[in-house]
């Protein structure tokens, strides 16, 4: 039952702290692929005007769209951003100055796709945990077309240059200006790729129980961690669903659960992504426990909900019920980049239009749509 805040200041619009952060309010910006920067894998002034739009709007925290960490492999669409190389940085200055300037933190969520690559500039094939074809077709919104192709299995020699090159886009980032980065354990891409059951048929200690199936995120996040310090925020982002996947859940259930946010108490906050738009119920494990609260319960850490939170009963409903201590949200906030402001002025908020995304995810067709509206 949705509880009835009409007379109360909604809890999404209190402050919160975040690692060493203060932010204002807990409603930040998901990532959202944009397929907007040069084809290079530069940001553009357009990306840093559209993420400080969001700053702008009111959001507490603004987090970037999957960001490439090499330039062999991990690159998931053509005019994604990246921080694989030094000449990334300048870019991405651009926009971390832009998004504080209009008064927010900026976090750079750092993502290799693994078998989902779609984009790979280098032309070197695609690699993943084991070698096999990803389900469904690649995404059109995206420039995709046909099947994914079947990768190459990793070695250890693969596994250790991935860590390596997550933590020299890390430090890429600090140097960039970001206030934090967010390791992309989720949706599919490489690094759940190693937690899912039917992409990983390893052997090895990377595969599995589901231990070393989450042995990757966990060292990731470790060496960032070990070579960035601790005044850098990192969050982790999971999911149990993929972009090619809607249905997967991990096959645990609650025990899975808490092994996997047992491995990541390192962070400082854990972001899981999409459940649905019933989140209370389509998020709940076999306990009756939903999965963000469990992640809040095992680690201690403050959490983030994803999944229809443009939707104001909702949104109070997780954050009074103890369900998260913070709220992402997508497609609402494309369609609304000020809808902390809208919330806190008691004024409607424009519903999302598929035409935003059509043909393509960029940041130029997003805005082309809401002015014609």
């Amino acid at each position: 039952m949705t509880t009835n805040h009409t007379q109360t200041r909604h809890p999404a619009l209190s402050a919160v702290h975040l690692g060493a952060l203060r932010l204002t309010n807990r409603f930040a910006v998901a990532p959202m692929t944009r397929v907007s920067a040069a084809p290079d894998g530069t940001p553009t002034e357009a990306m840093a005007d559209y993420y400080a739009e969001f700053a702008r709007g009111g959001f507490g925290l603004v987090i970037t769209e999957g960001i490439y960490t090499d330039t062999t492999h991990s690159q998931g669409y053509l005019n994604q951003p990246g921080l694989a190389v030094d000449s990334h940085v300048t870019g991405w200055r651009r926009v971390t100055a832009a998004v504080h300037a209009a008064g927010a933190p900026i976090v750079a969520q750092l993502m290799h796709a693994g078998a989902l690559s779609q984009g790979n500039s280098q032309s070197a094939g695609t690699i993943a945990p084991s070698a096999v074809r990803p389900p469904g077709a690649m995404l059109e919104e995206y420039g995709g077309s046909g099947r994914w192709p079947t990768p190459r299995e990793m070695d250890h020699d693969d596994i250790d240059a991935v860590v390596a090159e997550f933590v020299a886009a890390a430090q890429r980032a600090r140097s960039a200006g970001f206030d934090g980065v967010e390791i992309h354990a989720a949706n599919g891409y490489l690094l759940d790729q190693f937690l899912t059951t039917y992409t990983n048929c390893r052997a090895d200690g990377y595969g599995g129980n589901v231990q070393n199936r989450i042995r990757l995120t966990a060292q990731v996040l470790a060496a960032i961690r070990a070579r960035i310090g601790m005044e850098v925020l990192i969050g982790v982002r999971l999911s149990q669903t993929k972009v090619n996947d809607f249905a997967y859940r991990w096959p645990g259930g609650v025990d899975e659960a808490e092994v996997i946010f047992g491995a990541l108490c390192g962070a400082d906050y854990l972001h899981i992504a999409s459940e649905g738009r019933d989140f209370i119920d389509t998020a709940r494990l076999g306990d009756g426990r939903t999965i963000t609260a469990v992640a809040r319960e095992v680690t201690g850490l403050p959490v983030m909900a994803n999944g229809g939170m443009h939707d104001h009963g909702q949104a109070a409903d997780v954050l009074d019920g103890g369900h998260a201590d913070l709220l992402s949200v997508g497609r609402g906030a494309l369609a609304n980049p000020d809808l902390p402001q809208r919330l806190s002025a008691g004024q409607a908020l424009d519903p999302f239009d598929h035409g935003m995304l059509s043909p393509m995810a960029t940041i130029a067709n997003a805005r082309v749509w809401r002015a014609d509206r």
